[in-house]
């Protein structure tokens, strides 16, 4: 029988985080106060964070040991396996070999765990009673919800609106898991109240639910926020999906050609793709793919630069490719991909050439996934499905260039809790979301008089 899975065993999980940031060819720019405009000091951060987060936050150590009581929590489903899809290459008629690391294994559902275990943690060792986030499909807000419940920690989740009602299913998991989720922009805080004030139909973003959720959590001594993608110690605890295929792909003789992942934040591409990078810095030839929604084009049409994490500009100053503030991504059914930022260490990789960007339109992806999900037989979460689309371009181009190469993606979570948006595609409810330069240059007026990184020239 041929081989289908690559399995680790408990013992074999990687025991340290790896943080690329020790091996980035040009240093990071940091993040700038959003009062003074100047770097930003640990203390400035510490209303929002942890301190023992924090220091992860600026750490270049790298390698970060995992707490035994994170993985402990990890071997719950961790080792995830890794997969041939043997079934799909038939599908596709190409010569490459594909592979996908199944994080949708975890009680959550997605890979959101990985961070939300290390949050959780390290929040609890602080004293934290009470932790405020934000989330767009719901991901992260039903893995911190299991998380926070695992360690005694109050949970309140602002999640999108346009998720909240499209994805109650979601919202439910993250009831049943103790927390308590509000449709944002809402009435509890003051950014959300000066949203409606001015678009009472708001479908909400990232951008604004950030912005609540920061507002209780500064608020409050007793509370911390907690962000699921973007942040640099968020990166460093996925990298453990990265450093398992590693040892996966050690056991299938292969090494890949192409690497894939899905990106709205950047969380689950780099947690996957940073290990492999640090090959490709130290002279591996990898093509390495970020892939991010056409309607929300953050990499492949934002500039570099320096823009608030939050729409109400209540959060540091991050160096990134950002789409603005304040621009609100159409609601297309990916909601974890409806930010408009960007994780700093991606963008970086981008401006130094290690990561290139992709960018697909719904209805394709939606038509990978259903492909997918006729010929591997699981169904991808919309988000995962831009990972799934960009790997069959790439096993078709391998076909017509008759190459045999051998694409890794991250299959980051399961779409059983999405069926509506399947059902809207099938049912040809979906369309495609064409997003003219001028929407993008209105909101990028709201960067202009920010401080702009040494580096924007290159973006």
């Amino acid at each position: 029988m041929r081989a289908k899975k690559y399995v680790l065993t408990e013992q074999e999980m990687p025991r340290q985080w790896y943080n690329i940031m020790a091996d980035m060819p040009t240093p990071m720019e940091p993040p700038l106060h959003p009062g003074t405009g100047q770097p930003c000091g640990p203390q400035d951060l510490a209303p929002i964070f942890p301190m023992n987060l924090i220091e992860q936050e600026v750490s270049t150590q790298r390698w970060i040991d995992i707490p035994e009581e994170v993985l402990d929590k990890y071997a719950i489903w961790r080792p995830s396996p890794l997969y041939r899809a043997h079934n799909l290459e038939k599908a596709l008629d190409t010569p490459a070999r594909i592979y996908f690391k199944n994080e949708g294994v975890s009680p959550a559902g997605s890979h959101k765990p990985n961070t939300a275990i290390a949050q959780a943690y390290y929040n609890k060792v602080a004293g934290t009673k009470r932790i405020t986030t934000e989330t767009g499909a719901g991901q992260w807000g039903s893995a911190l919800s299991m998380c926070c419940a695992f360690f005694g920690i109050e949970c309140k989740v602002f999640m999108v609106k346009i998720s909240y009602n499209q994805k109650p299913y979601r919202r439910l998991m993250m009831e049943t898991w103790g927390a308590n989720c509000v449709a944002s922009p809402s009435n509890e805080t003051r950014a959300g109240r000066s949203i409606l004030e001015k678009t009472p139909d708001s479908p909400g973003s990232l951008g604004i639910a950030i912005s609540e959720a920061v507002e209780q959590a500064v608020a409050d001594d007793n509370t911390k926020y907690a962000l699921g993608s973007v942040l640099n110690h968020v990166m460093i605890h996925q990298s453990i999906i990265g450093l398992e295929a590693q040892k996966q792909m050690q056991m299938t003789g292969d090494y890949p050609d192409v690497i894939i992942g899905s990106a709205g934040g950047g969380s689950n591409f780099a947690g996957l793709s940073m290990p492999f990078a640090r090959d490709k810095i130290n002279g591996k030839n990898i093509d390495i793919i970020a892939v991010e929604p056409a309607s929300c084009p953050t990499l492949t049409r934002g500039p570099f630069a320096y823009d608030f994490g939050d729409t109400v500009q209540m959060t540091p100053l991050l160096p990134m490719h950002t789409l603005g503030h304040n621009f609100i991504p159409e609601p297309i059914h990916a909601g974890g991909l409806r930010y408009h930022g960007m994780a700093p260490i991606v963008s970086q990789l981008v401006l130094d050439g290690i990561v290139r960007a992709e960018a697909v339109q719904q209805m394709e992806t939606f038509k990978a996934g259903v492909t997918f999900a006729r010929s591997e037989g699981f169904i991808s979460a919309p988000e995962c499905n831009h990972a799934v689309a960009m790997t069959i371009k790439e096993a078709l181009k391998a076909k017509a260039e008759g190459k045999e190469k051998v694409i890794l993606f991250n299959w980051s979570g399961h779409g059983l809790v999405d069926l509506g948006a399947y059902e809207s595609y099938m049912r040809g409810k979906l369309s495609d979301h064409d997003l003219p330069q001028s929407v993008i240059d209105t909101a990028l007026k709201d960067i202009a008089s920010l401080p702009k990184p040494r580096q924007a020239r290159r973006a």
